[in-house]
This record gives C-alpha cells, structure tokens and sequence, in this order.
C-alpha cells in the first residue's frame, strides 16, 4: 500500500454529510493522525538514543490507527455483512434519501 505524502491533501467525498461523522470523514480524519503519529515516531526514531518508554506506545498508537483506517475502508454494509456489523440480524437500508 502506499502512504500518501505528509502535505498531501486529505479526500474528503463530496457526497458526505458533515454533521454526522461518516465513514468518508472518519476515514479523512484518521489519515490526518496518521500522517501526525507517522511523523511523531519517525522524530521518536530519530533521537540518541532513542527512548523505547516513549517510542514504544507511540508506534502502538500508530499501528492502531492504520487498523481503523483499513477497517473504515472496507466495503459498505449490505445484506451479506449486516449482522456482523451491528450484531444483530437485519437488511441494509437502501435508497432512503
């Protein structure tokens, strides 16, 4: 997978409601602490020596958000997957607008 530059802009879609927090804006938002732990570890990594106490749960911290962010980008709840998303048996709204 590759990681977008730090300065690069973060896509947000068009179609999104930002009074709710969607998937797309949880998806932007995670990206943006991405990129800000990325560069926290990486400044961590760089001092001598580097201090394991600190650089430890920041790396912990960084793999965490790169698992949301791969779990926010699968693919959008339908029938198939319904129950195990909100863990109860159900059909995807469709159309409801």
């Amino acid at each position: 997978m590759t990681e977008p530059r730090d300065d690069a802009a973060v896509e947000r879609p068009d179609e999104d409601d930002y009074d709710l927090l969607t998937f797309g804006e949880a998806g932007a938002r995670l990206q943006i602490e991405i990129r800000a732990q990325r560069t926290r570890v990486n400044e961590l990594e760089t001092q001598t020596p580097p201090d394991e106490a600190v650089l430890a749960p920041a790396r912990a911290r960084l793999a965490a958000l790169e698992e949301g962010a791969r779990r926010n980008s699968a693919q959008p709840i339908n029938d198939a997957n319904f129950e195990m998303f909100f863990g109860y048996p159900g059909k995807a709204r469709r159309n409801t607008t």
